[in-house]
């Protein structure tokens, strides 16, 4: 059985890739932070739809605690699956925080770098033992790293995100001798919880950016969560060290 962790699974993207897995018929572990709720929200639907899910708590700012989490998913896949290996892993979980490069200090820096791309360079390698060969991977980067999203005050996620991509290369090269694949998905302006869950709160910013996207509108999670499961599927089988724009055709 096909068994993904995904983290950052309680809301947005991660929560819809976790969805749209289960309807394919892979197992699920979510991840979650400060949300434990919205995971366990998500756990439910999936298991009243008939699939099988667990939720684990995870900072993936927190390095130090990954070898108690990956003993933590070992025994969730033994317990919920009789297995001892993931097919998929969905890097998904960050934050976002806006300033002019100018304002930028260094805390911040390191608060962004820390969850975006310390937490899952790392996450990954302790989780690489309990990854099968020929499995995959998939990284949440953003178009905040391309042109079609250049925006000021983002300089820092921006930049961050576009090592993920660089990240995304170096990995498929390095794991395919196992057969592992790895994409990262690029998504453009998406209705997520980031930046404090901006879009709930200034629903005056989507008219604007609705009207900068080619197909008209701002992404859902579910959006994104197709392009992901795509590339954990067998149908993207032949796709390995790619950066894939979702973003509706935003800038085009």
């Amino acid at each position: 059985m096909n068994i993904s962790l995904i983290t950052g699974g309680s809301s947005g993207i991660g929560q819809s890739t976790a969805l749209q897995l289960s309807r394919q018929g892979t197992g699920v572990i979510v991840t979650y932070r400060n949300n434990p709720d919205g995971a366990e929200a998500t756990v439910e639907q999936i298991t009243r739809s008939g699939g099988t899910a667990a939720a684990l708590p995870l900072d993936v700012g927190s390095v130090e605690t990954f070898d108690g989490f990956v003993e933590d998913v070992r025994r969730c896949l033994k317990d919920v699956w009789q297995a001892d290996r993931l097919t998929g892993l969905v890097n998904n979980a960050g934050l976002s925080r806006a300033l002019p490069f100018d304002q930028m200090d260094v805390g911040t820096f390191d608060e962004l770098s820390d969850a975006l791309l310390k937490g899952p360079y790392f996450l990954t390698q302790r989780l690489l033992p309990v990854l099968a060969d020929g499995g995959a991977i998939v990284n949440t980067s953003s178009n905040a790293a391309g042109l079609t999203g250049l925006t000021p005050g983002f300089s820092a996620y921006g930049a961050l995100k576009g090592a993920v991509v660089v990240w995304t290369r170096y990995l498929a090269k390095e794991l395919s001798p196992r057969g592992i694949r790895v994409n990262s998905v690029a998504p453009g302006p998406t209705r997520t919880r980031l930046g404090d869950d901006g879009f709930a709160k200034h629903p005056e910013l989507i008219a604007p950016l609705a009207a900068q996207t080619a197909l008209g509108r701002i992404g859902e999670g579910e959006d994104i969560a197709g392009v992901i499961a795509f590339l954990l599927s067998d149908g993207g089988g032949w796709i390995t060290g790619q950066d894939i724009e979702a973003s509706g055709g935003f800038n085009l």
